[in-house]
C-alpha cells in the first residue's frame, strides 16, 4: 500500500502545474494534501477510482486539507473534535480495517512566534487525540507538521533555534509524540541521511541551493513498524514551496 502526503500550498495553483501528471505518477492508495486554501465548490477533482474527503477552513483561501482514497474507509472525521482547533481545516481522520490514517497541517508559530502559545496548546490536544485512536487501532500520521525535529532536518540549525519551526518548545513536542510510541518513517530508514528535505522557502533561491527544512512526514505507531516497507522524499517534483513525501506499507 503506497501513501503520499503533500503541502500543496494552494490547490489550484498546483493545477496549473502539472498537479494532475504528478498524481497519476505517484499512483499512491492514500493521496493527502495539506494547506489546500479552498473553499467548498472552488474547484472540481475528476479522479475515477477514488473516494474524495475535504476539509475546509472557515476563513478564505487559508489552510485546509484534503484525502483522494482508492480503498473506501470505515468511517472519516474532520477535526478533532475541539471547537478551538476545528476552524481552519486542519485535520481528517479516516478509519480502516486496520489502521487509522490522520491528514494533518499543524498551525505555524508565525513570525516573531506569534502563535508559539496556541501551538503549544495544540500539540498537547493533538497529542492526546493521536493516543485516543491509537488505544484502539495503530495510526499513520501524515502531513506538513510545520517543525524540524533535529539538527539534521535543516540546512541551517544553528541561526533557528529561535525561528518558527525549529524552537526547542516545538522540537520537545515531536519528541513527546515519538517517545509516546510512534516512530518517525524516513529516520527509521535513513537514520543520517543529511540533506534531505521536504520544504525550501521561495526566497534566496533556496531550493536551487537546496537550503532547506524537512517538516512534512509519516510517523507511525511502534507496532506497524514490521510493516514498513520504505519511506521517501520526491524532492525531484516541483510546483509547491513543499515536495510530495511517501510511505509504502507491506
Amino acid at each position: 500500500m503506497k501513501l503520499i502526503s503533500w503541502n500543496v500550498n494552494g490547490l489550484r495553483a498546483v493545477m496549473g502545474k502539472d498537479f494532475m501528471d504528478t498524481f497519476q505518477k505517484l499512483d499512491a492508495d492514500v493521496f493527502c494534501l495539506q494547506e489546500t486554501k479552498l473553499q467548498e465548490g472552488q474547484i472540481t477533482m475528476d479522479l475515477p477510482g477514488y473516494e474524495q474527503y475535504w476539509n475546509y477552513a472557515v476563513k478564505k483561501g487559508y489552510s485546509g486539507t484534503a484525502v483522494f482514497t482508492r480503498v473506501k474507509p470505515l468511517s472519516v472525521s474532520y477535526g478533532m473534535g475541539i471547537p478551538e482547533h476545528d476552524q481552519e481545516g486542519r485535520l481528517i481522520t479516516l478509519e480502516f480495517e486496520d489502521f487509522y490514517q490522520v491528514t494533518c497541517y499543524t498551525p505555524n508559530s508565525q513570525d516573531g512566534l506569534a502563535r508559539l502559545d496556541y501551538r503549544m496548546k495544540w500539540e498537547d490536544d493533538f497529542l492526546k487525540y493521536l493516543q485516543s485512536l491509537d488505544a484502539k487501532k495503530p495510526v499513520i500520521l501524515c502531513g506538513d507538521l510545520n517543525v524540524a525535529h533535529e539538527e539534521i532536518d535543516l540546512k541551517n540549525p544553528k541561526t533557528n533555534h529561535k525561528n518558527a519551526g525549529f524552537t526547542d518548545e516545538e522540537r520537545g513536542k515531536m519528541t513527546a509524540l515519538l517517545q509516546g510510541g510512534f516512530v518517525d518513517t524516513w529516520r527509521y530508514f535513513e537514520p543520517d541521511t543529511a540533506d534531505k528535505y521536504s520544504w525550501w522557502s521561495y526566497r534566496f533561491h533556496a531550493r536551487e541551493k537546496n537550503s532547506g527544512w524537512r517538516i512534512d512526514y509519516f510517523i507511525v505507531s511502534e507496532r506497524l513498524k514490521e510493516r514498513l516497507a520504505s519511506a521517501g522524499i520526491h524532492d525531484e517534483i516541483f510546483g509547491s514551496d513543499h515536495c510530495p513525501v511517501e510511505l509504502v506499507l507491506k
